[in-house]
């Protein structure tokens, strides 16, 4: 029974046709819920399908519980421990396993605790963890998280460069342009706000300098953010690109994604 239920919910060594029918479902589904999440934002769908979203919202959670629990279940076949219990608890510490609770957590809490409606507004929020357990059924979305884990000691580095960039740039126009604009650069923080919309390119408009000097460290901060903003995207598009090619080169099952013999 265990065997045929990691089979249901696991790839394995090669995918099964009852695994493939259970990923796309469960694909699908998520989808549909994003879809609802859009939906119940829009007040006049509310009125008309409200109830209709709710039932969805309902059958929703029950299909991930069920599915969360076969996971507990199978979890000393997932993530192997000494004892029952440690497989468990490693599968419910484990990335997958916080996502999968996250998921289904904003309907079960209010029942434990009590909450008011701004709570209740912010916990159903959360229900958009419902859209990253795609990546377990996606290959696709796997090879993007495999980019970003190669390049990111890059990534760190280029993170860490904007940072040092801004907080600069913050702190040049609060003491160029706060004492002419005080009530838009009243203090470094605020100024920050401004130094992140220019950097990446952005530019609002509600915070702008008007002096001299503050004009030409904008223009500098804005052209030295299209080299940072351009600098992750080619990392990311290179590491993609190489992904492509590896994945070309060794050819993989379309279903599980293993390595086929050649």
């Amino acid at each position: 029974m265990k065997q045929y239920v990691y089979s249901l919910l696991e790839k394995g060594e090669t995918a099964s046709k009852n695994y493939n029918r259970v990923s796309t479902f469960i694909i699908a589904l998520i989808i549909l819920n994003a879809v609802a999440m859009v939906f119940e934002s829009i007040h006049e769908i509310m009125i008309v399908f409200g109830d209709i979203l709710h039932l969805f919202d309902l059958i929703s959670v029950a299909i991930f519980t069920v599915e969360y629990v076969l996971r507990l279940y199978i979890s000393d076949l997932t993530h192997p421990a000494n004892t029952k219990f440690g497989s468990i608890i490693r599968f419910m510490t484990s990335w997958d396993g916080i996502i999968d609770l996250l998921a289904i957590l904003p309907f079960y809490l209010p029942m434990l605790i009590k909450l008011d409606l701004r709570e209740l507004r912010l916990l159903r929020l959360f229900r958009f963890f419902r859209l990253l357990k795609i990546h377990r059924y996606n290959t696709s979305v796997n090879i993007i998280l495999d980019v970003f884990k190669e390049k990111r000691t890059e990534l760190g580095i280029t993170g860490l460069l904007a940072l040092i960039t801004v907080t600069i740039a913050a702190m040049l126009m609060y003491h160029v342009e706060g004492p002419v604009q005080p009530e838009a650069f009243p203090d470094i923080l605020s100024a920050f706000w401004w130094a992140v919309a220019t950097l990446t390119a952005v530019g609002y408009g509600d915070i702008y300098p008007v002096t001299g000097i503050g004009r030409f460290i904008a223009g500098v901060i804005a052209l030295v953010g299209i080299g940072l903003v351009a600098l992750p995207t080619g990392l990311i598009s290179v590491g993609f690109l190489e992904k492509i090619k590896e994945r070309k080169k060794h050819k993989h099952c379309p279903h599980c994604g293993k390595e086929l013999p050649h």
